[in-house]
């Protein structure tokens, strides 16, 4: 084989991984659209759930829901995951809700803890003004304001003046699809594939 060849093969298979990758984000952008088919009551309400791949009732949900019913979709379980890292690292994880110890039930449905579980296992990405930095696939959190946190799924849908990718989220009114990239302050801007 010559080297031109081998040259050739080489970038066609960084170009296929490449693409392999690509279609993963593509998938969780598609997954999350999805879920904007359903009426979600907004409801931040602890529940006892399954373990693993437990949910809350389909009807209801907060932000970390969104993200974590995308990722079910393509069969990862970030209840599971999350949890398995907290039982293994729980120092490295927020104490803000005074617990001693991981609980099952409620620990992936914080955004603080899913901010921690994407930098310790996912790509940190750019937190800029920049919106060809936020890709469909990409993970975003935002302060609201008082140390509120909020987590969406950047889609492969464009704002109306084409300048940037929607959102999808639940901040109050359901599983839905905004424009609202930068309308709060970025603290987190991930990638996660398992």
């Amino acid at each position: 084989m010559s080297i031109r060849l081998l040259n050739i093969c080489i970038f066609l298979g960084v170009l296929n991984l490449s693409f392999a990758q690509n279609t993963f984000y593509a998938q969780l952008a598609d997954s999350a659209m999805e879920l904007t088919k359903q009426n979600v009551t907004y409801d931040p309400n602890y529940y006892s759930i399954d373990y693993p791949n437990g949910d809350i009732p389909a009807d209801r949900g907060v932000c970390t829901d969104v993200v974590i019913r995308a990722y079910r979709k393509l069969g990862i379980d970030l209840q599971k995951e999350v949890h398995e890292d907290m039982n293994s690292n729980f120092d490295a994880y927020p104490k803000i809700w005074g617990l001693t110890s991981p609980d099952k039930n409620i620990d992936h449905r914080r955004v603080p803890n899913l901010m921690v579980f994407f930098e310790r296992h996912g790509m940190v990405k750019p937190v800029s003004e920049n919106p060809y930095d936020y890709l469909p696939g990409d993970i975003v959190c935002w302060n609201l304001g008082g140390n509120i946190t909020h987590i969406g799924l950047v889609v492969d849908k464009k704002s109306n003046d084409g300048s940037r990718y929607l959102i999808v989220h639940n901040i109050g009114g359901g599983q839905v699809v905004a424009d609202c990239l930068f309308d709060f302050e970025i603290i987190g801007h991930y990638a996660y594939k398992k």
